[in-house]
């Protein structure tokens, strides 16, 4: 008996060249042509998490399904448009006077004072009213608390610090400005409602800009808006892509550029630039001015504090410093 034949036999293959297909193989050798993408296989995990983020997507409203609004983006996918949404929000951003888009009124909302309000005072200041059912406000609002109630504001529209700076020294030289050409710069405040204040305070004291850097510095926000109680409307912000270089132009244009910290050359009282073109500039209440900031001031000043404090709050040192400058003015006008 062979042992092939045998249970459990191996067969063993003769050495040397077999024999071929004759080409009849090429074809099952093309191939299927190039590897589909990681997220174009079924079976790969990104093809996974693909689908997941597109449903998340669809929820949040990224893809339109009706003729609601979204919110538009700007670099990097920054909001350049806000939202104002709850009722008491809503109506206390357009008793404040912030410029508003539109105000979205929810189908079948339930009236009380506050809608009743808002929607007055939206309509006297000719801001559309627009209805829409409570699904597309959640979309619209990714699924805030809104209250029947949203308020789209635009993105506000900055203009250049060096050349806003100059267009006021240009209308003091002129004589369109009575009192010397007075803004504020803000080096690293991060906090909204500090800009707000600070813009109301500029206003109260007949200072004519605020500057702000490109970069981490706090932004014209509806918080900002609110909190300058309809102030912004008058003082302009400007932005300088680079403080520093801001500060330089604004020294060649004839600004005097005075510094806030609280160990500062001279003490705010005895300050004697008051009458003069002035930039004054205040850092974070943490950290205070910045290195370079401080060193390109012409002066810095201090305001005279109780001992036991370590530093005001900076909208709060801008308003005492205003103050005391305004003062001054008046004194020696």
């Amino acid at each position: 008996m062979a042992n092939s034949s045998r249970s459990g036999a191996v067969r063993k293959l003769k050495k040397g060249p077999s024999k071929g297909t004759g080409g009849l193989g090429r074809k099952a050798l093309e191939g299927k042509g190039p590897t589909p993408k990681a997220e174009e296989r079924p079976y790969h995990k990104a093809y996974k998490n693909k689908e997941l983020a597109e449903r998340s997507a669809a929820k949040r409203g990224d893809e339109p399904r009706s003729a609601a609004p979204r919110r538009s983006s700007g670099p990097k996918g920054r909001a350049t448009e806000e939202l104002v949404t709850g009722r008491n929000s809503v109506v206390e951003a357009l008793r404040a006077g912030i410029p508003a888009k539109a105000l979205y009124v929810a189908v079948r909302v339930d009236m009380d004072e506050r809608v009743r309000e808002s929607i007055k005072l939206a309509t006297e200041r000719g801001i559309p009213l627009l209805e829409a059912h409570k699904p597309e406000l959640d979309r619209l609002t990714e699924d805030a608390i809104h209250q029947g109630l949203v308020l789209q504001i635009p993105p506000y529209e900055y203009e250049d610090a060096v050349d806003k700076a100059g267009e006021v020294m240009d209308k003091w030289k002129k004589g369109h400005i009575a009192n010397a050409p007075l803004i504020v710069a803000l080096d690293g405040i991060t906090d909204t409602r500090n800009l707000g204040a600070i813009i109301r305070s500029v206003s109260a004291f007949s200072g004519q800009a605020v500057i702000i850097p490109e970069r981490r510095s706090a932004g014209m926000t509806a918080a900002a808006w609110k909190t300058s109680a309809g102030a912004a409307v008058r003082v302009p912000v400007a932005k300088a892509p680079n403080l520093n270089r801001a500060i330089g132009a604004f020294q060649k244009m004839g600004y005097f550029v005075l510094g806030l910290d609280g160990d500062g050359d001279v003490s705010l009282p005895d300050l004697g630039l008051a009458t003069d073109p002035i930039c004054l500039v205040v850092g974070s209440e943490g950290k205070g001015l910045s290195r370079l900031v401080r060193e390109n001031c012409d002066q810095i000043v201090s305001i005279p504090i109780n001992s036991a404090m370590e530093s005001l709050n900076a909208s709060m040192a801008v308003g005492i410093s205003l103050y005391e400058i305004s003062k001054q003015r008046a004194a020696k006008a």
